[in-house]
């Protein structure tokens, strides 16, 4: 199965991690379910296609996603485990989230979220952007999409694709 340029189910990065299956495409590339085959678990690996890595300062801006994410200790955000290049492309090692960007959990209550769930989601982003900015780092895309409500109703901030120092 091919799911994106040159990558397959099967490919592995680095002798390291076996690419799945894709959970989802951006403008910075896709992410995959994959195996961490040195620690034996599950991961998420998100890989910058090779066009874009052409592009002037493109690998820059995703190694400084890395680093950004990297940097910040807290359980309302990505962990990132590794950074990585091989074959004219550029990776990035997450942790696997299980459950759904806020964007998937909106549409499904056409009305609204519950007023609790609304106020839990945002005091959860505002202590997480608050670690971020005190590390001196500002995410600067905060949307739904970049909003992950994990299975137990915890919310964690992820792609700092953008981020810039302040």
């Amino acid at each position: 199965m091919t799911d994106g340029p040159g990558l397959t189910a099967g490919t592995e990065l680095d002798g390291r991690y076996r690419l799945e299956s894709v959970l989802g495409r951006g403008g910075m590339g896709e992410v995959w379910r994959a195996v961490d085959l040195r620690l034996r678990r599950p991961v998420a690996v998100k890989v910058l296609p090779a066009e874009l890595a052409d592009v002037p300062g493109a690998i820059d801006r995703f190694e400084r996603e890395a680093e950004a994410a990297a940097a910040l200790q807290h359980p309302g955000i990505t962990v990132v485990f590794d950074v990585g290049r091989t074959g004219g492309l550029a990776y990035l090692v997450m942790e696997l989230l299980e459950g759904e960007d806020l964007r998937a959990v909106v549409r499904r209550h056409p009305r609204g979220l519950p007023v609790a769930d609304a106020v839990a989601h945002a005091a959860r982003l505002a202590d997480a952007l608050a670690a971020a900015h005190a590390r001196g780092i500002v995410h600067r895309d905060i949307k739904p999409a970049n909003l992950f409500v994990l299975t137990d109703g915890r919310l964690k901030l992820c792609d700092f694709g953008i981020a810039g120092l302040a």
